[in-house]
């Protein structure tokens, strides 16, 4: 019998079936563990927008006072920037027609004349850091803010090459004019179109915070369109939003924001409370009443009142100290003071929390903590190895939608003002701006293991030079350059050569056996006179 033909079985009673029962038990709403969770299904733009602004300013206030927050905000940059992202260009000579000859000297032009202008403070509108300088405060922007904002503005000057800088400044000025609610093309700060592109942007021309704004400024708002007629960019603006049509991202704290502050508050407690109880060393206890003793002085308060304030004079207090000898009045004894601060599962509890924290934060426990003394080789590198690929797409989103657009503003005034040669820039301008950016090195928890592995995965043909000097950080042209400077110094001095970088030998009739690497001779290096440079 066919499945198609099989008619349902209706209930005996006729009329409709009863309810079936919940597919799924989190959308029970009658159980005693789910009915009062209630949360409002709302659009990504509606979920975050009018909470926006506190997400972001207690996140400021968690890396400014809570020493975890500060150091997982550093821990994120070190990993992800580090000391800055090297521009390796790579020039799609298969879509240009030429050869990868011409790619290779074109990529190392350019490269040169980048450097030039990334590591000087010249690509920096406010003149006070380089890219990597840029790059840094642009990822803990979007760190702690949830997004980056940058203008790039033109400003020939006569000592400069380039005329592109960058303006970074916070997306706290990324907002609606005169703060104007929220609308269906008006979101943020950017207006967009139905798809959600933005068209414009509306930045204020001071922070809404900064005390120091003049009166006339304070309120003005410019709109700057995303992008010329041409299609320069005039706004860079990214943020690493988790959810299709949100208009703005939101901080990495959000998710563990109350946890971050009720362990805060409970740390702060348990240590007011120990500082207290170590100040507090023994109490004496005395049998009379304060009745009694106003009674043995006849009556008189004021009587009384100055023998208690002679007894807390601190000449005659009771002194705690090393084979110290304590004169008590009649009646009184010592009573010693043993507190049970900090609780006996604070330190257990304190980690459990931290553990929450640092799944929160994309982290392992021990790179949050900087705490690896609880663990062994394995669990350390599994936990490394975990963190490195959330770091290493932060870093690809980092260099797509910051480093990339950067180098291709500047490449098209290098191409304008003709230092690089692009033959029909625009209508090739991916092929032509096509590049890749190697950020620090990942490091190695053992340096042997992981060096012989490197060497055999070359070896074995599944990796790459290029894929191994990226993993730490270089470049491997550079890597082969410097090589063989080294061992043309080498060569010229008498030294050995390392034997895994040694060339072969140029005469084809070389006797078989023969050292590769000679020892010096007796008299000292050969052409002694010559510039070793």
């Amino acid at each position: 019998m066919s499945l198609l033909n099989v008619t349902p079985r209706r209930n005996r009673g006729g009329g409709r079936p009863r309810a079936a029962a919940l597919a799924h038990e989190g959308a029970s709403l009658t159980s005693q563990q789910l009915a009062s969770w209630r949360p409002w299904s709302g659009s990504p733009d509606a979920d975050l927008l009018t909470e926006l602004p506190m997400l972001v300013s207690r996140s400021r206030d968690l890396s400014r006072n809570n020493g975890i927050a500060s150091g997982a905000v550093q821990t994120h940059t070190d990993n992800v920037v580090g000391t800055g992202l090297r521009l390796q260009a790579t020039p799609d000579w298969v879509a240009l027609g030429r050869d990868s000859e011409w790619a290779n000297a074109w990529a190392r032009k350019t490269e040169g004349l980048w450097r030039s202008y990334s590591r000087s403070t010249s690509c920096d509108a406010a003149r006070r850091h380089n890219f990597a300088g840029l790059t840094t405060l642009a990822f803990k922007s979007a760190l702690l803010n949830g997004d980056l904002l940058a203008l790039p503005i033109w400003q020939p000057e006569p000592m400069d090459r380039f005329a592109t800088r960058i303006a970074l400044m916070e997306s706290d000025r990324l907002s609606n004019p005169n703060n104007a609610m929220d609308s269906q093309y008006r979101r943020g700060g950017m207006d967009i179109d139905q798809y959600g592109r933005a068209l414009k942007y509306w930045i204020r021309k001071t922070h809404p915070g900064d005390c120091f704004a003049g009166v006339g400024m304070a309120g003005e708002w410019e709109g700057i369109p995303a992008t010329t007629d041409w299609g320069r960019k005039r706004v860079i603006y990214a943020g690493d939003v988790d959810r299709a049509g949100a208009t703005r991202a939101k901080p990495i704290f959000s998710a563990v924001m109350q946890q971050f502050k009720q362990l805060d508050r409970y740390a702060s407690a348990e240590l007011d409370a120990a500082v207290t109880n170590a100040m507090i060393a023994a109490f004496v206890e005395s049998p009379m009443e304060f009745s009694d003793l106003l009674e043995m002085l006849g009556g008189d308060a004021a009587t009384a009142k100055a023998y208690m304030d002679t007894r807390a004079m601190p000449q005659n207090r009771a002194k705690l100290k090393s084979g110290a000898i304590v004169p008590l009045y009649p009646g009184e004894k010592l009573s010693a003071f043993n507190p049970a601060r900090p609780a006996t599962g604070f330190a257990a509890f304190m980690e459990a929390g931290h553990r929450h924290l640092a799944t929160g934060l994309n982290l392992p426990y021990e790179l949050l903590l900087k705490d690896f003394s609880k663990t062994n080789y394995s669990s350390a590198r599994a936990a490394l190895l975990e963190a490195w690929r959330y770091f290493r797409s932060k870093r690809a989103w980092l260099s797509d939608y910051w480093a990339q657009p950067i180098y291709e503003l500047w490449l098209e005034e290098a191409v304008s003002i003709g230092l690089v040669e692009a033959p029909d820039f625009y209508e090739n301008r991916a092929a032509w701006c096509s590049a890749r950016w190697i950020g620090a090195g990942r490091g190695w928890v053992d340096p042997v293991k992981e060096a012989q592995a490197a060497v055999m995965r070359i070896e074995g043909g599944l990796s790459t030079l290029e894929a191994e000097c990226a993993e730490q950080g270089l470049d491997w042209e550079e890597v082969l350059h410097q090589q063989a400077r080294e061992n043309e110094l080498r060569r010229r001095l008498g030294l050995l050569l390392p034997a895994k970088t040694s060339p072969p030998a140029a005469d084809d009739e070389e006797e078989e056996g023969e050292d590769d690497n000679p020892a010096p001779p007796e008299d000292g290096p050969e052409n002694e006179g010559d510039d070793p440079a």
